[in-house]
């Protein structure tokens, strides 16, 4: 008998959950909160209400981005659980179709027909809902929504990514707050992009560069919002 020995390759796909989650809330702290900063500051406001502005915008930003991912994350839970109890309810009822539908998914993926017969017959008798669940469905443990885990990752990353520029605000003179916050803020951003492509396997410089310019891009439009009504009162 052939005894299974422990695969140690490391792969990147379960990190998918908790990363796009972190990088999403860290990206949008840095990027909202630099955003307003700025604006705020281009509407000549004094440095006191722009700190108080960050802030805010800090707190409301944190709750947001937990309560968005929640609610959007327990949707795509809702989903899975859904189809999950249908597929159950499906083996029970007709399991030799459900073995049919099994073994025609093996044989679209290159599968011998009586080798894909096999396959399904020994899946299905391990573990039936789980081998629908897999290649039926496309859900799988490493790649199931987890909302809980969305929601606290998006709330902590944001909370630090709007901390950065705050602090730059805080220590800036009033009359460098805008250059220094703008500057520190790309410099984030591509610190960001760059970490969260190489925990992604992706390019280092392609991840660091899709950033900063939406970021720059942002920064930008609020500074440009914020000087025209800042001269219009």
């Amino acid at each position: 008998m052939i005894s299974p020995r422990r695969h140690t390759e490391r792969h990147r796909t379960d990190r998918i959950g908790w990363l796009r989650a972190a990088v999403l809330g860290a990206n949008d702290g840095i990027v909202s909160t630099a955003s307003l900063v700025v604006g705020v500051a281009a509407a000549s406001a004094s440095q006191s209400s722009i700190l108080l502005t960050g802030v805010a915008a800090l707190v409301a930003g944190a709750m947001s981005m937990a309560a968005g991912e929640y609610v959007s994350v327990h949707s795509q839970a809702d989903t899975e659980n859904a189809d999950l109890a249908r597929e159950r309810a499906e083996l029970e009822d007709n399991p030799g179709a459900e073995h049919r539908e099994l073994a025609a998914i093996y044989v679209m993926r290159g599968l011998a027909p009586e080798l894909a017969q096999q396959v399904a017959t020994q899946l299905m008798q391990h573990d039936a809902l789980g081998a629908h669940a897999r290649d039926e469905l496309g859900i799988s443990e490493t790649l199931a929504a987890q909302p809980v885990q969305a929601a606290l990752s998006s709330a902590a990353s944001f909370a630090i990514g709007a901390l950065l520029p705050l602090a730059v605000c805080a220590l800036a003179p009033g009359w460098l707050l805008i250059p220094c916050v703008a500057t520190t803020a790309l410099v984030f951003l591509a610190l960001l992009g760059a970490v969260a492509a190489r925990a992604g396997g992706a390019s280092l410089l392609v991840g660091a560069r899709r950033v900063t310019f939406w970021g720059a891009l942002a920064m930008a439009s609020t500074a440009g919002v914020g000087a025209l009504f800042g001269a219009v009162v």
